[in-house]
């Protein structure tokens, strides 16, 4: 259980930051739910077992995530700080702004752009993240980071190679950060998800339509479920809450002496890779 603790969830109000935030709550952990989107967050954090606090702001940008984290601590105390650095997110209590939207290159061809944005959004915003999270976790004596990369990293990926090695990039800093803070008792782990139904699936999946023709009369959604069927071992795709599960787990005292470490939520699918 995670009573009496503060998680600090990025890219916490919808899909699997949605589903950290819900389990971290139902465990009695105090949540922000930082994400750009401040409407949702709100939303999100409105929903869950233990009311938290919305946060709208930018997490590639240094100064304003440093700003977020602070805003949670004083509203909080200490922080764990599981998170999905996979998108922008953003700082907001009750921020009207608009949300700004991260823009994904749009040109298959435009391999900088295309690199760039990736890096940014899942690498880059995990060394924001943690940086900021750091001075908080040091201050109360140690604490958890639980970083959100994906098998995508652990395996080849032709049809995303430039997301591939930025999330490679995610489980290498882990393994780092988590060597040189062991000794402020901060743990940091990482977590490697499968095939969940997220909106990034859904460009996947019509991508994957076009290269499968026996998959041509299906509707995205249609087309995940016959990849799941036919590339994960246990038969069944992984859930937001699948990956909320293990981050309470790797956040909280029962993991002590977990540190460092990537684990894989994927039903099997690595192990298939593996045989090559």
């Amino acid at each position: 259980m995670l009573t009496g603790k503060t998680a600090i969830v990025t890219g916490g109000a919808r899909g699997i930051g949605a589903g950290i935030a819900r389990v971290l709550a139902s465990q009695g952990a105090q949540v922000a739910v930082l994400d750009l989107d401040g409407a949702e967050a709100e939303k999100t954090a409105a929903a869950l077992a233990v009311p938290g606090l919305a946060v709208a702001c930018d997490v590639a940008i240094e100064a304003e995530t440093a700003k977020a984290v602070r805003s949670v601590v004083e509203r909080f105390g200490g922080a764990r700080h599981p998170g999905e650095q996979r998108r922008r997110r953003a700082w907001c209590e009750r921020s009207q702004r608009p949300a700004r939207r991260a823009r994904k290159p749009r040109q298959r061809g435009h391999v900088g752009g295309a690199v760039g944005w990736y890096l940014s959004q899942n690498l880059r915003t995990t060394f924001v993240t943690t940086a900021a999270g750091l001075a908080a976790l040091k201050a109360r004596g140690g604490g958890a980071i639980v970083n959100i990369a994906s098998i995508a990293g652990l395996v080849a990926s032709p049809r995303l190679p430039a997301y591939a090695a930025a999330k490679a990039g995610v489980i290498s800093l882990t393994k780092s950060l988590a060597l040189e803070y062991a000794p402020h008792d901060i743990r940091v782990n990482a977590i490697c998800p499968g095939f969940l139904w997220t909106r990034a699936w859904e460009g996947l999946a019509e991508a994957i339509k076009l290269d499968t023709p026996d998959f041509a009369a299906l509707d995205a959604r249609g087309v995940f479920l016959e990849v799941v069927k036919r590339g994960v071992p246990l038969g069944r795709e992984q859930t937001p809450d699948d990956i909320g599960q293990l981050t309470a787990f790797l956040a909280s005292d029962a993991a002590r002496n977990i540190t460092g470490q990537w684990i894989a939520v994927d039903g099997g699918i690595t192990l298939r890779q593996a045989e090559g």
